[in-house]
């Protein structure tokens, strides 16, 4: 594998930069954001290569359940970051954490014990990437169909509180709305499996490739991520779709919008 020099990673940022430079010569009013998450990107990714580092030297349990939480943790985070609308309280942090936890970990441990099988299962080179990839996609697709429905809740309250008034349940006040919020987080993953191989290489075979893999090999590889990560968005954005929903009611079946923050 060709190793990249700090020279190297410079010429990259390099373009950044002259599109942060292009933007605001269009007055777009993204650069600011551009610089803050190209800078973000390279502390936060040498950071975990330095943890990753002391992880693979250090591969207990313990320390890869650490590592896991925290993912986890700054996971929910940003799913609850990129709603415009949010639950109030802890239940705009805890719908979507609580949706991943139980499908993206569910996934991945089905992956290391069943499917990759290595002894011991939570050995860290296997476990963490495969948990990382999971949890992004998931949150992903749990952000786009956790902000499509509460959008559509707002904007469609009229409708909503009108067929409850005509005697239906809120799950059938709702359905329509939920339906397209699970439509929305599930779309980025589709169009990534019907393209992959034809239109784009996906990340994880194109990396295993530049590090000397056979094609072959990769390719494997990158079909099972694709269907793992395809099981846990659809399991992750249907769990958050549907505990966000009954949320959105009270006891007594009326519309509490008062739970949602505005924008």
């Amino acid at each position: 594998m060709v190793e990249l020099s700090v020279i190297d990673l410079g010429l990259a940022a390099a373009l950044v930069l002259l599109l942060a430079l292009l933007s605001i010569r269009l007055r777009s009013n993204i650069s600011q954001q551009l610089v803050i998450a190209a800078l973000r990107t390279a502390v936060q990714l040498t950071l975990i290569g330095l943890v990753l580092k002391l992880l693979f030297a250090n591969a207990t349990l313990g320390w890869v359940l650490l590592m896991a939480l925290i993912m986890l943790l700054v996971a929910g985070r940003e799913v609850m970051a990129r709603q415009e609308r949010r639950f109030r309280g802890w239940w705009g942090y805890a719908v979507g954490t609580f949706s991943m936890f139980l499908s993206s970990f569910a996934v991945t441990l089905f992956a290391l014990l069943v499917i990759l099988g290595e002894d011991p299962w939570y050995t860290p080179q296997y476990a963490i990437p495969l948990l990382g990839m999971l949890l992004g996609n998931t949150m992903n697709g749990i952000a786009i169909a956790m902000d499509r429905l509460t959008q559509a809740a707002w904007e469609q309250r009229a409708v909503i509180e009108a067929r409850l008034m005509l005697g239906e349940r809120w799950e059938a006040a709702i359905s329509e709305y939920r339906r397209q919020a699970i439509r929305s987080g599930m779309i980025p993953i589709i169009n990534a499996m019907a393209a992959a191989g034809i239109v784009s290489l996906p990340g994880m075979m194109t990396g295993q490739i530049l590090a000397g893999a056979a094609p072959v090999e990769a390719v494997k590889y990158q079909i099972l991520i694709m269907f793992l990560i395809t099981t846990g968005t659809g399991l992750g954005t249907l769990a958050a779709v549907s505990i966000g929903s009954k949320h959105l009611f009270d006891e007594r079946q009326r519309l509490c919008l008062n739970r949602l923050r505005q924008p």
